[in-house]
């Protein structure tokens, strides 16, 4: 075949170093991914699909955005064309994406998991598709087989409290060798304003047999679905949030502004801020009883295209960074659980590479000496999960924290072919030290160097977690 791909044993190593540091103390571990979207009924029923389009196409909203920017019409991205249509779509827009991460990943991926030594464009996109469709009808590329491949020991899938967890306690009582857990995402039962909100209260209060009237019925139902995900292994939580907020409020307000959304009135937006506060307070507190890790992410400015929002729904690709302010309601937050000492592990990630150093600097605020790495600045996330992102996000916590604490990397991703960014991160992580080694700013010491490498792409994760 012509055209080689550029996915070479030193691909972004740049010098010796980086390559013995990538090849002795990353390369090898194993992959525990704490924040994904994967489908967990995929993974307990092993699915099999059925070509490259259902596993790497459909979801994926990285993918969507290039094709239209490239002016593919969206018959060919979410709309009624064929799989392979879409495919060969895809195909011929990835050699427009030079310079964007899309084209590492794509290489990345064929490579990695189908040995494809071919780029993809409109050449060889047949080759390349029916290749593909041929190896994914192999046993040991069942949605099982593909995590097994890529050295996956933990993943951590996200669901809503109202989720029966079905699948996880499945997966519990299979002989699956990978660890499948789950985390708490409940920014339904906490973002009143939403238009559907009662509905999504009496669907809470079905989930958690609760009749939910009243502001402490909802705190109750809240923690009985906690204690239900905690029973099933549960032991981390999340919340997509666009700032986390801090307004004084009393009981009584907080008890009139849920009575008055469930009457179908509209609040204001200070009501609805008291309410984040006090929901989100509770919630945190009862995630420390638990001994839970929480994350945030932080900063999306979600649903832009309100004309397309209708037609196709939420995450479908028009959701961009925001610039919203942090710091202040950030510090407050936390310090209001730090000061009960009601603040469990916590990680922080941010979608605007403005706040690196709000970030960075705010875990040390409250990494209290109780446990090593506390509070975390999360990896990079969704718009900064590629080369630049993961630099600058290392760059501020070496600068601002401690890197050899750092937990690592995630997919945070809703495709069972996208494990290698695990190692592209710890391919970009190698170089770095690895350049610094080179250039005397690093002690010449693979010992030395070489553990905090392995700690960042596995160890300290392990040790966080605890799963």
């Amino acid at each position: 075949m012509e055209n080689k791909t550029f996915i070479k044993d030193n691909f972004l190593l740049q010098n010796k170093y980086s390559e013995e540091l990538y090849e002795k103390y990353a390369a090898k571990q194993p992959i525990i991914d704490y924040h994904n979207h994967l489908p967990p009924k995929d993974i307990a029923e092993d699915r099999h699909f059925e070509n490259i389009t259902q596993v790497w196409l459909n979801g994926d909203h990285y993918k969507w955005r290039a094709m239209r920017t490239m002016g593919v019409d969206e018959k060919f991205i979410t709309g009624d064309a064929s799989d392979k249509e879409k495919f060969l779509a895809w195909a011929k827009t990835v050699p427009h994406t030079l310079r964007n991460p899309l084209y590492h990943w794509t290489h990345l991926e064929l490579k990695r998991y189908f040995g494809i030594d071919e780029l993809l464009n409109e050449d060889s996109a047949e080759r390349i598709y029916d290749e593909v469709n041929r190896q994914l009808q192999l046993p040991e590329n069942s949605c099982r087989g593909l995590l097994k491949k890529m050295n996956v020991k933990t993943l951590c899938t996200t669901e809503d409290p109202v989720d029966t967890l079905e699948y996880h306690q499945q997966l519990a009582n299979s002989d699956f060798s990978i660890k499948v857990s789950t985390a708490f995402r409940p920014d339904k039962s906490i973002l009143i304003a939403n238009e559907n909100y009662s509905e999504y209260i009496k669907d809470l209060g079905k989930a958690s047999d609760i009749q939910i009237s009243s502001y402490d019925d909802l705190k109750n139902a809240l923690r009985s679905r906690i204690e239900y995900f905690h029973k099933n292994g549960c032991r981390l939580c999340d919340h997509g949030l666009n700032y986390i907020s801090f307004e004084d409020f009393s009981a009584e307000e907080i008890n009139g502004i849920f009575e008055k959304k469930l009457n179908g009135k509209s609040l204001t937006d200070l009501e609805a801020e008291k309410f984040h506060t006090s929901i989100l307070l509770f919630l945190c507190e009862t995630y420390h009883e638990f001994g839970w890790v929480q994350q945030f992410h932080l900063g999306a400015l979600r649903n832009n295209n309100k004309r397309m929002l209708k037609e196709l729904g939420p995450d479908t690709g028009w959701d961009s960074i925001a610039d919203y302010s942090q710091a202040e309601n950030l510090s407050a937050f936390l310090d209001a659980l730090d000061g009960k000492d009601k603040l469990t592990k916590t990680i922080l990630y941010n979608l605007n590479p403005s706040d690196n150093e709000i970030f960075a600097t705010m875990i040390g605020n409250f990494n209290d000496g109780s446990i090593k790495g506390k509070v975390q600045f999360g990896s990079g996330w969704w718009f900064l999960d590629q080369k630049d992102g993961i630099i600058k996000q290392l760059n501020a916590l070496s600068n601002m924290g401690l890197v050899s604490c750092f937990i690592g990397m995630l997919t945070d991703s809703r495709s069972f072919l996208s494990f290698p960014r695990h190692e592209y991160f710890r391919r970009v992580l190698c170089n770095l030290f690895g350049e610094e080694m080179e250039s005397g700013e690093l002690p010449d010491d693979m010992e030395l160097v070489g553990k905090t490498i392995s700690n960042i792409s596995y160890h300290n994760a392990e040790e966080y977690f605890n799963f």
